[in-house]
């Protein structure tokens, strides 16, 4: 029926999947490369732990059912297969139930990787995927023409990611109302890229114009997505030029990516659509039905949205069907560094041979300019951001950390750019100490070519040996 599909959005449609199937799969990479050392049965936070105490209704995965690390790897490497096919098209060869059944696999392995994944996958755009990915299950391949009701979803997810962020923004940190939280952020965001030093530096009056451009575009461009053509392709266009802006500004995983996707699904690509049959009647059933279940669970999220009390990156089901969004509702002014490190020595004190333990993201040698990683997710290296800012976010994991590399475990190791530790031969004790860093100026850069300057504050953790408890184990 004409009513229920729009045939214009054919290319969209295909943009969007093609896309989509690709963050899958970047997503199923970053998993099946650091699940060891992070959530592995001798992982920092391991999973059979975690199901143990937590029952399936609360956090449903095929690893509450078993758990082997080979199993996982199998699943995460097998998400990785299936998202590579997507990408190349295989849904579009299938009946329209097959390929519906196609895009379900990725939605239910990610799923259950995430409803285990703890504190490493606590981060909004985790939610972000699987609330997506679970509607491209519904938008169709080449036999029908893509239903309007899971386009308008598809933006309906794009305004409370964009509108949620933007009333975070104004009801949090007083930098954002006085335009001047772009002086800080690209100094203490949590992972920094190769052009933040850059954008750091620009004029003053141009970060207060972005910030301005900013609410702008999460306060008032979201409602023009639903609006008639062409305005809604012009706000969804400048939705992804503001994200690419900040694609180039850090490294934030696939947040900008997977918001630059979506507004995909809402661009009106001037193209002719090919001629394609009517939708069948069970299709439409079944998109319809699901249609009115997940407007049903906006409920939460609307409510959280109009609150004063809004809180960001949360879901409310735990199928991550219909979740809230945000970020950075304040700005930190000053930026820490946990510098993790250790020794050969027998007995330690401040003049032994201490040597640093080098991420492959987060800031530590002050020379070592930033890399770009994003839409790849360092996990480790974000959250050892969050564990600078207080040792309790650390809490959980950081200890194990310390363990390991008084093992050299291999699989904690590769989680790092460099151990300064020869292979089987690891440190007699590690410590972390905290600083504080801060981007030189133009004149520091030419002349040490350092782009960051560091200052010890205080001691983090003193210096640590394993106990005979965690040798024997």
């Amino acid at each position: 029926m004409e009513w229920f599909t729009a045939p214009d959005y054919w290319l969209s449609r295909l943009v969007f999947q093609r896309a989509l199937a690709a963050l899958y799969l970047v997503a199923f990479l970053t998993a099946a490369l650091q699940f060891r050392a992070l959530l592995g049965e001798r992982g920092m936070l391991p999973i059979p732990r975690f199901v143990a105490r937590v029952p399936f209704k609360r956090a449903p995965s095929l690893f509450q059912l078993h758990y082997s690390d080979r199993f996982f790897a199998a699943s995460a490497w097998a998400g990785c297969a299936v998202s590579a096919a997507l990408v190349a098209g295989l849904d579009s060869l299938l009946p329209l139930w097959g390929g519906m059944l196609l895009w379900l696999v990725p939605w239910v392995l990610y799923l259950s990787i995430v409803n285990v994944g703890q504190t490493w996958y606590g981060f909004g755009w985790e939610s972000l995927l699987l609330e997506v990915g679970f509607l491209a299950v519904f938008l169709g391949n080449e036999e029908v023409a893509p239903p309007i009701v899971v386009l308008f979803l598809l933006r309906w997810i794009l305004f409370r990611v964009e509108f949620g962020a933007g009333l975070i923004k104004m009801r949090g940190d007083a930098c954002w109302r006085n335009l001047t939280c772009l002086y800080h952020h690209h100094e203490t965001q949590p992972m920094p890229g190769p052009l933040s030093w850059f954008f750091h530096h620009l004029p003053r009056p141009l970060h207060r114009a972005e910030v301005a451009a900013n609410h702008v575009t999460q306060l008032v461009v979201p409602v023009l997505l639903f609006t008639p053509q062409p305005i809604a392709t012009a706000a969804a266009s400048l939705m992804i030029v503001t994200q690419l802006w900040l694609v180039l500004s850090g490294n934030f995983s696939w947040l900008n990516w997977i918001t630059i996707v979506l507004a995909l699904s809402a661009i009106e690509f001037p193209t002719t659509p090919p001629s394609v049959a009517d939708a069948p009647l069970w299709y439409e059933i079944v998109v319809l039905a699901v249609a009115a279940l997940l407007v049903g669970l906006s409920y939460q999220p609307v409510r959280n949205m109009i609150s004063r009390r809004q809180v960001m990156n949360r879901s409310f089901d735990p199928l991550h069907l219909v979740n809230t969004y945000g970020a950075f509702g304040s700005v930190s002014r000053i930026r820490y560094e946990v510098v993790v490190e250790g020794t050969a020595d027998p007995v330690p004190h401040e003049d032994s041979d201490w040597r640093e333990y080098e991420f492959k993201g987060k800031p530590g040698e002050p020379g070592h300019w930033p890399r770009q990683f994003a839409p790849y997710h360092l996990r480790l290296d974000w959250m050892m951001w969050f564990a600078a800012l207080s040792p309790a976010y650390a809490g959980s994991w950081f200890g194990a950390l310390v363990e390991r590399l008084l093992e050299s475990d291999r699989a904690t190791l590769k989680l790092l750019r460099r151990s300064p530790f020869p292979p089987g031969e690891p440190p007699r004790f590690v410590r972390a100490r905290l600083f504080r860093y801060r981007y030189t100026t133009w004149r520091e850069l030419r002349e040490t070519g350092a782009c960051w300057e560091r200052t010890y504050v205080r001691e983090y953790l003193p210096p640590t040996r394993l106990t005979r408890s965690a040798q024997r184990s």
